[in-house]
């Protein structure tokens, strides 16, 4: 395959990259604009350690050819927030202590900024159903759960409240 140029819009910045259209939107996003966010985990698009948003859907970057993504908004864990200001899901992630070897996050987080960006206030379920196919192997998912629910804006007292009906 002989390279092209491709115009990317990564994290608000209009890239141009020399890349063959087929070349997975993970290898670019590493390898060419050294973001580390995204993670190599599986290469199948199962294990979401890839994820990234595409125009505000969470979508996995180790199988999306770079071809496709032309014309579209890309948003990686970098764009979310900086160690000075994170995006508040950063920050319930580090309030929680969401994290233990951390290389799920990168697709928890994306997964859950996805799901509030489209829906503010997620139910329990909603939140489990959204991240249900991101793999922790360390078994932070109480954790996690508790830092989206956290984002999200439920406090103990409204979970009460709903449980109570």
């Amino acid at each position: 395959m002989t390279p092209d140029t491709i115009r990317l819009t990564v994290n608000g910045k209009v890239h141009d990259i020399a890349v063959a259209p087929a070349t997975p939107l993970l290898y670019v996003l590493r390898n060419d604009l050294e973001l580390n966010g995204p993670k190599f985990g599986c290469g199948l698009g199962e294990c979401g350690a890839c994820t990234v948003m595409l125009d505000g859907i969470a979508a996995r970057s180790c199988v999306l050819p770079v071809g496709a993504c032309t014309q579209r908004h890309i948003v990686t864990l970098e764009g979310l927030g900086t160690r000075e200001h994170p995006d508040p899901l950063q920050a319930a992630f580090v309030e929680h202590q969401a994290a233990q070897c951390g290389y799920c996050l990168n697709g928890m987080i994306m997964t859950a900024k996805a799901l509030l960006l489209r829906n503010a206030h997620p139910t329990e379920t909603e939140i489990l159903e959204a991240l249900r196919y991101n793999l922790c192997r360390c078994g932070t998912h109480v954790e996690i759960l508790a830092a989206v629910k956290s984002a999200a804006g439920h406090s103990r007292a409204s979970e009460a409240a709903d449980a109570a009906g």
